[in-house]
């Protein structure tokens, strides 16, 4: 078996979230849960749940693993393939399912709210199908043996999928829906990436140019735009630093010539 092989048995895990999704919904525990959580998330300040929201945004985890492209192209490349493929399945389901939010069925006051109201197409959590997209894609692109600190993500994207439901955005429905397509969405990435060639991700390969030239548009975008809330604006400048940083380096290495191989 491939040390990048991803075990069969991992193609089901996301059956559980989806299911209790689905539990939630039908047992009509969607308002209460989602004011129970809303509510207890308060506890903690408002900048903490909109920089983890972040995370879920597509130009904002990119921006942040963006360093991959040269200590780690290949996992780099299947978080790459991860969030195209869970853009896609966002926003096939979204339209698909059409839902209303919690601020187009809840009274105004009656919840905490960060940021703009947003009224439809709630289900599944597009911050959360990312954030568990790229967890995924990450952990399965890296060898067996390297898989285990990276565990570590997953928690970090459950937390992402609080923090939509601590700004008021989305259902715990919504978010453990996200999840569960996330993960697939993420192993997905994963095969397709483990099936690049070696000696086509070093930074001189035209994949790696590729990459470089959206690491210019994520600059962009994060120098033009608001990813969701303007508590984010300090991450948007950490990741416009962190995006030009890899690019003086990557610039760099083009600049340095291969050894010559002895004949």
């Amino acid at each position: 078996m491939s040390n990048k092989a991803i075990p069969k048995f991992a193609w089901f895990i996301p059956l559980a979230p989806i299911a209790l999704a689905f539990a939630i919904y039908f047992g009509e525990l969607q308002g209460s849960s989602f004011l129970f959580i809303n509510h207890f998330t308060q506890l903690l300040p408002d900048t903490f749940w909109a920089w983890l929201t972040f995370l879920g945004n597509g130009w904002g985890v990119f921006a942040l693993t963006f360093p991959l492209l040269l200590l780690a192209p290949r996992m780099l490349t299947a978080g790459i393939f991860a969030g195209a493929i869970a853009a896609l399945a966002s926003t096939f389901l979204k339209g698909f399912f059409d839902l209303p939010r919690p601020a187009g069925l809840l009274a105004e006051g009656s919840f905490y709210r960060i940021g703009e109201a947003l009224l439809h197409r709630a289900f599944p959590s597009g911050h959360t199908l990312t954030a568990f997209a790229v967890a995924s894609a990450l952990y399965f692109s890296a060898d067996k043996n390297k898989r285990a600190p990276l565990m570590l993500l997953f928690l970090l994207a459950a937390l992402v999928g609080l923090s939509r439901n601590a700004v008021g955005a989305h259902w715990l429905t919504d978010v453990l829906g996200g999840a569960g397509v996330g993960i697939w969405c993420g192993m997905l990435g994963a095969l397709l990436a483990n099936q690049f060639p070696e000696n086509q991700l070093g930074p001189k390969k035209i994949w790696a140019h590729l990459i470089a030239l959206g690491g210019v548009t994520a600059m962009y975008a994060h120098l033009t735009q608001i990813m969701d809330i303007e508590l984010n604006l300090p991450l948007q400048y950490l990741s416009i630093a962190i995006v030009a940083t890899t690019l003086i380096f990557y610039v760099k290495a083009q600049l340095i010539k291969a050894p010559k191989i002895p004949e």
